[in-house]
């Protein structure tokens, strides 16, 4: 079944747990790249704005959001997409920020100190970049991506069976890569099986993708 997604934005006051360890990246796979996981569809996903309570300036244009995390304050921004019967309940994305304390040039924040964050969606592969690069956390950042916008097929091939039960049970994770040049890594991260999506910490920002 296509998919056609609308991304409603919400940014949200939320309190986060602190968290003590940061995550590295876990021993490579025996693959040269990950097999990344592909929207449904045969067409890019069509994204608009569906509503917006803001906590702070919020924007959507074409397929990023941008709004401001700011240093001792929780800001979460949500994200969901619709599917061909026009349910735009389904989840995508949520971003929770509380700790943003040095920008990519190595200067620190200071307490009540904000920076923009911005979200792009990738419309190929289910995966975002998230932006400044390099802009580390106190507290990890906390990011909830979902695949259920893959319709079930988790290796491309037009089919939904054992194969992709496989895939999505035994293989499936996240991976990240610091930049267009660099290789893609799998990090660690909390696979919720039933909800479709993972958890993972972030210590820093960069680009992530639902891979196997």
């Amino acid at each position: 079944m296509q998919v056609r997604r609308l991304v409603t934005v919400l940014a949200l006051a939320l309190m986060t747990a602190r968290c003590g360890d940061h995550p590295t990246a876990v021993a490579p796979s025996l693959a040269p790249a990950p097999h990344f996981l592909r929207w449904a569809g045969q067409s890019a996903p069509q994204f608009r704005v569906g509503n917006a309570v803001a906590a702070g300036p919020l924007s959507l244009d074409q397929y990023a959001v941008s709004f401001w995390a700011v240093r001792g304050e929780s800001r979460s921004a949500q994200l969901n997409y619709r599917d061909a019967l026009g349910d735009t309940s389904h989840p995508f994305l949520t971003l929770t920020i509380t700790d943003p304390v040095l920008l990519p040039d190595s200067t620190e924040l200071a307490e009540g100190d904000s920076v923009l964050v911005t979200v792009t969606i990738d419309t190929d592969k289910v995966g975002v970049t998230l932006a400044p690069t390099g802009l580390q956390f106190g507290a990890a950042a906390n990011l909830v991506i979902a695949y259920g916008g893959a319709d079930g097929d988790m290796n491309g091939d037009g089919l939904i069976d054992d194969t992709d039960s496989y895939i999505e049970t035994q293989l499936l994770g996240m991976w990240y890569r610091e930049g267009g040049d660099s290789e893609w890594e799998r990090i660690p991260a909390t696979h919720l099986l039933e909800e479709k999506s993972f958890l993972v910490e972030l210590p820093h920002f960069s680009e992530y993708a639902v891979s196997w």
